[in-house]
């Protein structure tokens, strides 16, 4: 038995998938709303676009750290720990001088409203949310996660199947060119069209599926940085590099 959800929140598409015998319950109804719920605060804390946020409001100087709710200082603390993980590839402090954390965001907030879901005893889930997809499995049978082919939005260029943790992209298909190189606080210059990431953590897996990205030829050896972490690139000619344990349960 199967049953879906989707909302947009976070200015994306999230949904839902959970499968097995109690997926059209009551408790797993309950499980899905607390979730979007969560995020839905979280994009009310954190999003740049919302004059109202804690975001805006830190970058107009109109509170200052002390001022924010826990959450914020927290998320700042892993975007700080993020940068020193990737070595500076990742880094939450933008050209202009402002802080903006949502390329850490998505992947922490998808992370703790996955525990809502993981909470439901029996169910299998799939949350994806705007591309980066988190797996959780109460049984032993997997999910098949395809992964988007950046010239063309309705192709998949390989498949992944998964019976928990988390796959990330990152690159430029989606909204063009937006990631930006800390190093030098330019755009991204490079022949991979995207970096996808897999391993436990969706909140990791994102992070360093941005900093593989903006290292260009030298991704593979980002990832080296957690175990458990395999990545594949998409070049520009289609061509496709994956590490060697990328296709490895």
């Amino acid at each position: 038995m199967r049953r879906s959800w989707a909302e947009q929140v976070m200015g994306m598409p999230i949904s839902v998938l959970a499968r097995g015998e109690q997926a059209r319950s009551a408790v797993v109804e309950d499980a899905v709303r607390d979730m979007y719920a969560e995020l839905v605060e979280v994009d009310r804390i954190f999003s740049p676009y919302k004059p109202d946020s804690s975001v805006s409001r830190l970058a107009r100087g109109e509170v200052g750290w002390d001022g924010v709710e826990p959450l914020v200082r927290d998320v700042a603390e892993r975007c700080t720990a993020a940068r020193a993980l990737t070595g500076g590839l990742f880094d939450a402090d933008v050209p202009g001088g402002c802080w903006d954390p949502s390329g850490l965001v998505k992947g922490w907030a998808v992370e703790r409203a996955g525990e809502r879901l993981r909470a439901v005893a029996g169910v299998d889930w799939c949350l994806n949310a705007g591309g980066d997809v988190l797996v959780l499995c109460a049984g032993d049978e997997d999910f098949t996660i395809g992964i988007q082919d950046p010239q063309d939005p309705t192709r998949v260029v390989a498949s992944l199947a998964r019976n928990g943790g988390a796959v990330a992209t990152s690159g430029t298909s989606a909204r063009g060119a937006h990631v930006y190189d800390p190093r030098t606080g330019t755009e991204v210059a490079t022949r991979w069209l995207s970096v996808s990431v897999s391993g436990p953590s969706v909140e990791y897996a994102d992070v360093l599926a941005t900093a593989a990205f903006v290292a260009g030829d030298g991704w593979p050896e980002v990832l080296t940085v957690l175990p458990g972490y395999e990545g594949l690139g998409v070049l520009a000619d289609g061509n496709l590099f994956s590490t060697v344990g990328w296709g490895v349960v």
